[in-house]
Formats: structure tokens, sequence, C-alpha cells
């Protein structure tokens, strides 16, 4: 099979750049175009000397023509609001495309101009129909639709380690709708690669800090999905802490039992069994509990779980890697799908430890 071409539009942000990594020396994706708007003009070189590219390309300015003329797929690594402005346009070109960034994860575009509200002020989006063509990049739950996809948006990386464990027991109603939590922590790349005063290592390092206690823009994520698989109403409670430390990302999920009687093997069994077929999900044994550097520079996710039969709560914890299951390695994931390739392919799967 002749190796499929791909563009990485923002490629010199950490979401480009992992990207770039897990494409390098992959067997049937090739990159074949770099776009970025304030790196344009730029040889690869003056940007990433530390990550070499065959032939130290130029990076060029994202134009649609010159990227459909280069690539059968693209991936976008944009801040939130700047894919909305490339995607249309590289569709109708016939440019497959996986949006790393929030644009296309609602279904509704009323509801992403009420969540990323400063976005929506800054651009008059009117693809309202892309929103509901998109199909959300979890591979363990959509495989089939991401492989036929125009469009996929990849879901973030809190999503991410938060409804793999939550989705099966969802499903088979295994927990009450209400009075889930979701305690997450994140390492500093989870913020990007841009200046910020918060993850400065002055600010950071020996702190471990709540942000977004209220209202954070994965909340209504991790619902509008966790609804969709319940089949009703999902409202949760969601916290991200930052803690001082480059990868990795921890969530735990506190919900409670429907059935008191209901121990962890059996909410494990039932997860096990949901991902059985998943090679980049592994279900923990009851008692062990997931850590991030078991995960670290991998596209795998962990995922634990407990009973505590005192209270009747059922405790889900999930670890990934942020930037790679919780972004770029699930985005090349979706690439795999999309090119009709095994979903693992070129993907890391064992960890760099310790």
């Amino acid at each position: 099979m002749a190796s499929k071409r791909v563009a990485v539009i923002g490629a010199s942000g950490y979401g480009g750049l992992q990207t770039l990594r897990l494409l390098h020396d992959h067997p049937d994706l090739s990159v074949t175009f770099l776009g970025g708007e304030r790196s344009s003009g730029k040889r690869w070189s003056e940007l990433t000397p530390f990550l070499p590219l065959p032939g130290d390309p130029v990076v060029q300015n994202p134009d649609p023509d010159a990227i459909a003329a280069a690539a059968d797929f693209a991936v976008l690594s944009l801040p939130n609001g700047l894919a909305a402005q490339l995607v249309p346009a590289l569709l109708t070109r016939g440019v497959r495309v996986v949006d790393l960034s929030a644009d296309y994860r609602y279904r509704s575009l009323q509801t992403w101009k009420e969540v990323y509200s400063s976005e929506a002020l800054a651009l008059n989006r009117g693809d309202e129909d892309l929103c509901a063509e998109a199909v959300y990049g979890l591979p363990e739950w959509e495989e089939r639709r991401i492989r036929s996809a125009r469009l996929v948006a990849a879901p973030g990386c809190f999503p991410t380690a938060s409804l793999l464990g939550l989705l099966p027991l969802l499903k088979q109603g295994l927990i009450e709708p209400s009075g889930i939590v979701i305690d997450a922590k994140t390492g500093t790349s989870g913020g990007g690669r841009a200046a910020k005063e918060h993850l400065l290592l002055a600010e950071a390092s020996e702190a471990i800090a709540p942000y977004g206690v209220v209202g954070h823009r994965h909340t209504s994520e991790i619902e509008q999905i966790a609804s969709q698989v319940a089949g009703q109403p999902i409202q949760l409670q969601f916290t991200p802490h930052l803690v001082p430390m480059v990868r990795g990302l921890l969530a735990t999920v506190y919900c409670r039992l429907r059935d008191p009687g209901l121990t962890a093997d059996d909410c494990s069994t039932l997860i096990r069994t949901a991902y059985r077929d998943a090679p980049c999900v592994e279900v923990l044994p009851v008692g062990t509990y997931p850590s991030t550097k078991w995960v670290r520079q991998t596209n795998r996710a962990l995922i634990g779980v407990q009973a505590d039969t005192r209270t009747g709560q059922l405790i889900v914890m999930g670890a990934i890697d942020n930037l790679v299951k919780g972004q770029a390695g699930q985005g090349v994931q979706c690439l795999n799908l999309m090119a009709g390739l095994a979903a693992t392919t070129g993907l890391p799967l064992l960890p760099f430890y310790p």
C-alpha cells in the first residue's frame, strides 16, 4: 500500500511536535507538509533542532490549496477557534481532517459558542452542519465511524482519561447517573507551549493547585459524551489540578453503585470486557492503581477500579500521557483508522520507565 500523505498544521506546538515524532518512523503515513502562521517561511531546523526531519522542510503558510496538493490527510494542532477557519476549505478539497482542538467536539455549534465564548466572539462561524458531521475521536467507542469519517474531532486529554473508565459503567447502568465527581491532575505540558506565567518553573514547581473549579470547559465535553452513552442527561462535577510534572494525567472518578452488592471485581470485569478488543486500553487487577509513569510516552490508557462497601461508592482511576493518548497519539490512532490501518500502527505502547 502506498504511503498516505499527512499535513501537520501548527507543527511547532506540543501537539504538532508529538504528532511529528510519532509519524517520523510510521510505516504507512508520511509527513509531506508542515504548516504554521508565525513560523511560516522558516526552516524546520531553525525552530526545532532537537527533532530533525528529512530534507529539513520549510514551514509553509497553511493555504488550503497548497495543503490539498501535498496531502491526503491533515492534522490540525491549532488554538481553539482557528481550525474552524481552515476545515471547511480542506474538506471541500478532499482532505480528510483530524482536529486536535475543541472546534468540532460539540454536536451543536451553539453549544460550542456558549462554552468557548471568547473564541466565538472573534470568529463568525456558520458550520453547524460540520459540527453535526464530525466524529468524536475516541477510537475505543467510535472506531467504525472514524474509519469512514471526513472530519474527526480528537477528544481533550481530561475527557479521554475520565470517559474511558466511566462509559462502560454508564452504558450498562451499573452506576447512578447523578452525583458523579471527577478529580483530575495533569502535568504542565497540558497548558501548551506558549509562555504562561502560572506554568513557569518558579510558579508550578513544589505546588499542586486546582483551577477551573466551576465551569471548566472540559466539563460539558465529558457530559455530552456521557449523556450520549447513558441515554439520559448526565451532570457531573469536574475539578482539574496542575501538578509539578511535565507529562501525565490521572483522573479519579467517584460514582455510586446502583446495586450495593456489586464488587470491584464485577465492575473491573465489565470494563475489561468492554475493552477486550482495544489494544490501547488496559484494565489493571483490583487493588493495583495506575501511575502516570506507567504510561509515559505511550498511547496506552491504564484503568483501575476499587469499590468502597462502607459508602457504596465506586472509584475508577484512569492514567494517560496527556500529550500522546490525550492528544497527538490519539490523533494518529484516528489517522490509522481513517487510512484503513490497524489502530496501533506506529504507536508506542511500552513506557519509558523509570
